[in-house]
């Protein structure tokens, strides 16, 4: 039934952008883990919530293929920019690629390395209203912290996987890195005062955070 349930979803949700299919196929074809990539609903969900912010600056930390930066470039007004990081440098070439391809070369900035040495200048340097976070599971409790450092009142952030395939529930006793990477951070979000926050269960996951 779920199965059926994400199909009609997609079929009733607004079909991906030309580009943005062709990369999910590449992604498909040439990698070894296209479940990474973000896909057509919940792309289109990270557009959307992109179009109704309206943000001059998104942050997004993991960037895999490029299809979810395209996707919230999409919300930037015509002077917005986008800043993304990915750690694996074998992904630049195919990122700098698609990005040309969207037509998004003034838009998104690549940057390929350490986020945690990455962030405190990003963050120090420009005033991002909308950060999405996609990457290590067992980093998501640091790159929280960072965040919350660095972002203003009133930004948002969002975060993929937080469900993990079912293992953060206790009862699964799950104890790998990543499963307890995301259940850490999932208890920062919701013990910290100064946020509030849904897990919208799409997919993975995706926590909607909202900086007080």
């Amino acid at each position: 039934m779920d199965d059926l349930i994400l199909r009609y979803a997609g079929e009733h949700t607004s079909p991906e952008p030309e580009v943005l299919r062709l990369l999910n196929r590449e992604t498909h074809l040439k990698t070894a883990w296209p479940q990474m990539l973000s896909g057509h609903l919940q792309g289109r969900i990270l557009a959307m919530i992109s179009k109704l912010l309206k943000p001059e600056a998104i942050l997004e930390i993991g960037t895999f293929t490029g299809y979810s930066a395209l996707c919230l470039a999409e919300g930037l007004p015509e002077h917005g920019h986008l800043h993304t990081i990915e750690a694996n440098p074998e992904f630049e070439d195919t990122i700098r690629h698609w990005i040309a391809r969207a037509g998004y070369e003034e838009k998104i900035h690549l940057h390929v390395g350490d986020a945690v040495k990455l962030l405190p200048g990003l963050l120090a340097r420009y005033r991002f209203s909308l950060a999405f976070l996609d990457a290590d599971k067992q980093g998501y409790p640091e790159y929280y912290r960072l965040l919350r450092k660095g972002l203003p009142s009133g930004a948002f952030i969002l975060a993929d996987n937080v469900l993990w395939d079912g293992k953060v529930v206790p009862e699964t006793r799950h104890q790998d890195p990543e499963t307890l990477g995301i259940r850490i951070f999932n208890q920062m979000v919701s013990d910290d005062p100064g946020v509030e926050q849904v897990i919208l269960p799409v997919r993975d996951g995706l926590s909607l955070i909202r900086i007080l």
